[in-house]
């Protein structure tokens, strides 16, 4: 019976050496880390796509920031000759309790399930997590800003159309400080168990001086004094700025380990 195997069936007995011969292996693909800014980018996209999921930090702290216009302008609205006093501190005051509620919720988020720690034992810089934390509440503040300013307009009978371009430049430049400064100390409160409380003692008197700088500078503004006048402002926001942006960059790691 041996005479009678086809070819065939010979072939499949006996196959190409070089066939049974190991593939090389395949280099391991390297990955490399994104920069850090790319790192940063990466916890601000994180904090962005769960915004967009579930919303609850803008629209809650959009719905709050309005309820405390709606509430003020009935308040202390007592006519034209008040009315730039009174809604220059409104914006601000309603922008300062929305920062406290959005820092508090964004951090409740990491402490949920151990995500915080998850974070910082990720390959990623320190500071780039604060900087992608802060840059997400500063987006967070934008949006309860671009809320609150038309309806305190409204409310007010402020001329939008003429101070608009100037109130965005001066928000632009307040909040950077309130967003790092948030940042910064929103982590240190995280642990502890009354940490909305503990966030808001903490977190007041530390705007104060940019909060009243910038309710003097909107003040100005809507009594009719331009841009150009408000430089000292501007200087007084700015300073604030550099100095939470750069202690939040080199104390971040710090905190987070303690």
């Amino acid at each position: 019976m041996k005479g009678n195997l086809s070819p065939v069936t010979t072939a499949a007995r006996s196959p190409d050496p070089a066939a049974r011969a190991p593939s090389p292996e395949a280099p391991p693909l390297e990955r490399r880390l994104p920069g850090w800014l790319g790192q940063a980018l990466i916890v601000t996209r994180k904090d962005l796509l769960i915004e967009l999921r579930t919303g609850e930090v803008t629209t809650t702290s959009s719905l709050f920031a309005l309820l405390v216009v709606v509430m003020a302008s009935f308040a202390f609205y007592g006519g034209p000759s008040t009315r730039n006093l009174v809604a220059s501190g409104v914006i601000w005051l309603s922008v300062a309790f929305a920062a406290v509620l959005a820092l508090g919720r964004t951090w409740q988020r990491e402490r949920e399930d151990g995500a915080l720690e998850a974070l910082l034992v990720a390959p990623i810089a320190k500071s780039a997590v604060f900087a992608g934390k802060a840059l997400g509440i500063l987006i967070f503040l934008v949006i309860v800003e671009l809320v609150v300013a038309p309806l305190t307009g409204l409310l007010f009978a402020l001329d939008v159309a003429r101070v608009g371009p100037a109130l965005a430049v001066v928000a632009l430049v307040a909040t950077p400080g309130i967003a790092a400064s948030g940042t910064l100390f929103g982590v240190m409160t995280i642990r502890t168990r009354a940490r909305d409380l503990l966030l808001a003692i903490v977190l007041f008197p530390l705007l104060s001086p940019v909060l009243l700088t910038a309710v003097a500078a909107t003040r100005e503004l809507l009594s009719g004094a331009a841009l150009v006048e408000l430089a000292d402002y501007l200087k007084l926001m700015l300073i604030f700025d550099v100095t939470f942006v750069a202690g939040g960059l080199a104390l971040f790691g710090t905190l987070t380990e303690a």
